[in-house]
């Protein structure tokens, strides 16, 4: 963290922080902020004009910086450690710190005590004693926590925050006080750090847009006094006047809604066309207590009264109806833009991609009654829908890469890469590791597998071979004795093997595997292996 010399609430520390993203205006990047929408907050920074404090806001600060400056001694007592204000930047981003330690590891936030804090601090008080400590940052409004995360973002050191509300007489005394720590959330910093990426962007984009201000509606011109006297018969009365110049009047009502003012405008002279009724039914009614038949009269009076009662109508079904056009309109704006945006990222991941639950724009403008506020929740929705599918591209291009490094030579064993993009790196890393561990083994079993078979069957042909060439002894057959004086002796014949010369000495073992290495064409392994599996049952004749 780099220390910037300046003292807060200074104008030295109001320029410096147009300088940076500063963690007060966090909660309004993220659109969480009840103060200050993310819009109004692109428009400030892009035209660096900051609004101008009221009265009430201005008591509102001074009371929490008295706050905060009277429980400073409770805080370093619960500390244990003196306790500084610091500006510290880390970046692009900056961070002001009611407190802070000399060892930079413990931070000190306060904030005024209010119902919204003590139902927080209520619910802290349900958690078990054990776990109270861990988790009751955690339960803190999340403007809160955001702008407390970002502090622990600009100062790497920092490792808990002890945050602080309390109230305080005029004179001095504690009224009330509730205080909790908070511990750093990485989850959390890389959504800031992807909000303020996405806010960066927006920046550089933005295009003021002509807001105004919540309008007062106008009514048409005023129509001038219908003035009739009546006895049996009409006497005096302005009412062609009055109907020509109530016609003009209707017929330049603006029917073309699309601002705020217009629709405001619209509201009212709904309103007003009714009144023009009610004075149309009294002046009848007035007439009639004069006279009981004035035909002409009434006629008149009709025509002007159904023409006001039509252009009531039908501008009030018109307020109805561009009201809805507006706020689809702005609402297919915000899914355009936001699908343009994903089919940019898929083109950067090179087509693979996970597909995102689609951003709520119309619950975002629901409730919402004028255009600006309804632009507003869209952009709103459209920035953090963009940030989660850049993280979502993020991941899928690193899963990529690492698919393609760790997984090289071996990569028909991912074919199923997108059920695979959107894992953890960590779990993708061992998947493959896993794959490319099993597919070896796989694989050396099978080698294994056929070389068992080629010995096998080499075995067999040899063994083959030899029952082929072993000598068989052919037993000779005695003749049938022969009638004859004189007895001969018969000899039976011997039937004759012809043997290869026996060898002057026997061959050494060597020379035995060497030849047969030769003849086979095999290994010494191999041959070795084969003479202790011989089977020697044939020759045992030889004997």
């Amino acid at each position: 963290m780099n220390i910037v010399n300046v003292v807060q609430g200074t104008p030295k520390w109001m320029a410096h922080r147009t300088n940076f993203f500063n963690a007060s205006d966090a909660p309004a990047m993220m659109g969480i902020s009840p103060y200050k929408t993310r819009s109004d907050l692109l428009k400030e920074l892009a035209s660096g004009i900051r609004p101008e404090v009221s009265e009430i806001q201005h008591d509102l600060f001074n009371e929490g910086h008295r706050c905060e400056a009277l429980y400073r001694s409770i805080a370093e007592q619960i500390v244990g450690d003196e306790l500084y204000p610091v500006v510290g930047t880390e970046g692009k981003l900056s961070a002001s710190f009611d407190g802070l330690t000399m060892s930079e590891d413990t931070a000190y936030e306060h904030k005024l005590l209010n119902d919204e804090l003590r139902a927080a601090f209520d619910d802290i008080d349900t958690v078990s004693p054990e776990h109270r400590d861990a988790q009751a940052g955690r339960l803190l409004p999340m403007y809160h926590q955001v702008q407390m995360e970002q502090q622990c973002m600009v100062n790497q050191q920092c490792r808990r925050v002890l945050f602080a509300a309390s109230r305080w007489s005029l004179t001095g005394e504690l009224l009330e006080e509730r205080h909790c720590w908070y511990y750093p959330n990485a989850e959390l910093a890389s959504k800031i750090e992807a909000g303020w990426g996405q806010f960066e962007k927006d920046l550089a984009t933005y295009e003021p847009q002509q807001v105004e201000l919540k309008p007062a509606g106008r009514t048409p011109e005023t129509l001038p006094a219908l003035r009739l006297q009546v006895t049996g018969q009409v006497t005096a009365s302005n009412l062609t006047e009055f109907k020509e110049h109530a016609l003009a009047v209707f017929a330049g009502i603006n029917r073309e809604l699309t601002t705020d003012q217009h629709f405001a405008d619209a509201e009212k002279t709904v309103k007003w066309c009714g009144e023009v009724e009610s004075r149309l039914a009294a002046a009848k009614e007035h007439a009639l207590s004069q006279t009981a038949s004035i035909d002409l009269l009434f006629k008149t009076i009709d025509d002007i009264s159904a023409e006001a009662r039509r252009v009531r109508l039908d501008l009030d079904k018109l307020v109805t109806k561009r009201k809805a056009e507006v706020k689809d309109n702005i609402i297919l704006s915000g899914k355009s833009a936001y699908e343009r945006h994903i089919a940019e990222l898929q083109k950067e991941t090179g087509g693979p991609w996970i597909v995102l639950g689609a951003p709520d724009f119309a619950g975002a403008a629901k409730g919402k009654r004028s255009v600006a506020s309804i632009q507003d929740a869209v952009d709103t929705v459209l920035a953090n829908a963009k940030i989660e599918a850049d993280a979502s591209a993020k991941r899928i291009r690193a899963n990529l890469a690492c698919i393609k490094d760790d997984g090289a030579g071996y990569e028909f064993l991912f074919a199923d890469k997108l059920a695979l993009i959107g894992k953890p790196i960590d779990d993708l890393r061992l998947v493959i590791k896993t794959r490319i561990t099993e597919h070896k083994a796989a694989e050396e079993k099978r080698l294994e597998e056929e070389r068992e078979r080629i010995r096998q069957e080499e075995q067999q042909k040899l063994q083959s071979e030899a029952a082929q060439n072993t000598p068989v002894s052919v037993a000779a057959t005695a003749p049938a004795p022969q009638p004859s004086s004189v007895r001969k002796t018969v000899v039976a014949p011997v039937t004759q093997i012809t043997r290869a010369p026996r060898p002057s000495s026997r061959p050494s073992d060597v020379e035995i595997i060497n030849a047969l290495v030769s003849l086979f064409e095999s290994t010494e392994a191999e041959v070795i292996g084969w003479l202790c599996e011989l089977d020697f049952s044939p020759f045992d004749h030889a004997a």
